[in-house]
């Protein structure tokens, strides 16, 4: 089975970074999503998620774990983690997901007795967990209700859901536990932090491979070629990644026309900015909004 270092490896090299839409007044969004097409590449993210599948057959992968699904399947994963289903079913099936902020463990609320089982299915998922039958048919019904519902009350579900799955028959899907934040860490080294902090804090400017490889101290090719040793994609790739994830961000966070996201993300050609934002994220810019407006519910 692969060991720690070869699912750094993976995360780096093999599957997309993804920024969801939580925002950071959200508590937690739900992705309602009737006739999903499973069309979203092996992806990772900063939030922890309960995945819900509903009528449909296929594979799943959650880290180093790759196995079958049939009718009916839950899943929560913790941040960082790659994953991705496959169904078989164009028609008929609902995948309802639950996103909610890698920060909720430090929460100090979850310090008090009575959250230490929900504390403790938060560690638990850094190695992905499924669950039983009886507790799928259980939350898959709390779940669907929380797509019904909004304000306040449905706070009080939300945490029903993290103390029912807390106190479930719970089966580990992937063979490693490690710590997400310091694999991500720990990946890189201390060249390529310094030019992803670089990227991070300029993406809207012109950036050019020549300043970014002075920036470390090496020459254009030496810096091309030590890039895609470590990271698994060319800078250029990497840089328009970033960028896509940032559009991607203002596409469900603002108003604002895709003209304007596309210079303010440092593309400076609109039609080149949608041919990548399709290759990265499988739709245009403006598809992928309005597939968000309609499956997208905050709390």
């Amino acid at each position: 089975m692969p060991n720690i270092n070869h699912i750094k490896f993976i995360i780096m090299q093999e599957y997309q970074k993804e920024i969801t839409p939580l925002a950071d007044d959200d508590l937690f969004i739900v992705l309602n999503h009737p006739n999903a097409k499973f069309d979203y590449p092996v992806h990772y993210h900063s939030d922890y998620e309960i995945n819900l599948v509903l009528n449909d057959e296929g594979t799943r992968i959650v880290g180093d774990s790759e196995e079958s699904f049939t009718s009916l399947d839950l899943v929560m994963i913790a941040p960082n983690i790659p994953h991705a289903w496959k169904g078989t079913r164009a028609e008929g099936n609902h995948v309802v997901t639950i996103q909610f902020s890698e920060n909720l463990l430090n929460f100090p609320i979850l310090d008090k007795r009575l959250f230490a089982s929900i504390k403790q299915l938060l560690i638990e998922s850094r190695r992905g967990l499924t669950f039983s039958d009886d507790t799928k048919r259980l939350i898959s019904d709390k779940i669907l209700r929380l797509t019904r519902l909004q304000g306040f009350h449905t706070v009080l579900d939300f945490l029903a859901i993290l103390y029912d799955l807390s106190i479930a028959n719970k089966q580990i899907l992937m063979s490693n536990f490690y710590d997400s934040n310091e694999i991500m860490a720990s990946s890189k080294s201390r060249r390529i932090t310094k030019v992803c902090e670089y990227i991070e804090e300029n993406f809207q400017e012109q950036i050019k491979l020549s300043d970014v490889a002075q920036l470390v101290n090496m020459s254009d090719s030496a810096f091309s070629h030590f890039f895609k040793k470590k990271t698994g994609c060319s800078f250029i790739d990497y840089l328009n990644s970033v960028r896509i994830g940032k559009a991607s961000k203002m596409l469900f966070d603002t108003t604002h026309s895709i003209n304007e996201i596309c210079y303010s993300c440092g593309f400076n050609n609109l039609s080149n900015f949608i041919r990548i934002f399709k290759k990265i994220k499988g739709s245009t810019p403006s598809e992928y909004r309005s597939k968000l407006q309609q499956i997208l519910i905050k709390y």
